[in-house]
């Protein structure tokens, strides 16, 4: 008797756990979606300071700005030697 019992509350608990989780497992998976998209949002998207984001908004699309100007420290290393310029001979 204490068998059948046993062999009976576990069927109930697993039959009771696929039900359970067939109602609660699209509200954990849109709660885990909606979690990871604010931790994404956070990582690639919050690092914009407010003037850059506003400087964006006042840009229209497809119009050239240059945020930073290249450094013009070209200094030639004495140690790599000289440029000659060369022919191909055929």
């Amino acid at each position: 008797m204490g068998l059948l019992r046993t062999i009976l509350i576990i069927l109930l608990f697993y039959f009771g756990f696929k039900i359970l989780a067939r109602l609660f497992a699209p509200l954990l998976l849109r709660f885990v979606a909606k979690k990871a998209e604010q931790k994404f949002g956070e990582q690639f998207g919050g690092f914009q300071n407010p003037n850059q984001q506003k400087q964006q908004q006042r840009h229209k699309e497809g119009e050239t700005v240059i945020d930073k100007m290249p450094n013009k420290s070209n200094t030639s290393n004495d140690k790599v030697g000289e440029y000659i310029d060369y022919e191909e001979i055929e």
